[in-house]
């Protein structure tokens, strides 16, 4: 499967579920992972099969519990856009009451801040070996 230019330049690919690569955005103002169905040309979700619709459910629900669970979350924000990057991908931010986009969505909220090289090894190992990766 060939990952969107788009994102394999703005994400970090920490390993693949059944269904779907598993990528992290590396904005440290948010935990955010985001689901890519490893299936060619689909752009919604509906055009997967009803077995993949099924799968993509149950990753996206590990994934959002993951999330809360590793760092705590009030919501995990999901969101499948495509309107810049037409591969089907799946967001799964964690929001906190504090952070500085709440309540609003994340998209432009804030610019984007950078893990330090420390901090950003910490949490790729943490996800990953939670995930099992």
């Amino acid at each position: 499967m060939i990952l969107h230019k788009q994102l394999e330049k703005d994400c970090i690919v920490l390993g693949k579920l059944n269904l779907c690569a598993v990528l992290l955005m590396p904005d440290a103002n948010y935990p955010w992972l985001i689901l890519v169905p490893q299936r060619e040309n689909i752009s919604e979700i509906y055009e997967l099969s009803d077995a993949d619709q099924q799968q993509l459910i149950r990753e996206s629900s590990q994934v959002s519990r993951l999330l809360v669970e590793l760092f705590d979350a009030d919501k995990i924000n999901v969101a499948a856009l495509g309107n810049m990057v037409p591969q089907l991908h799946v967001h799964h931010v964690a929001r906190y009451k504090t952070d500085a986009a709440w309540p609003a969505p994340v998209w432009g909220a804030v610019k984007a801040k950078e893990y330090s090289d420390k901090a950003l090894g910490i949490i790729q190992e943490k996800l990953k070996n939670s995930l099992g990766f």
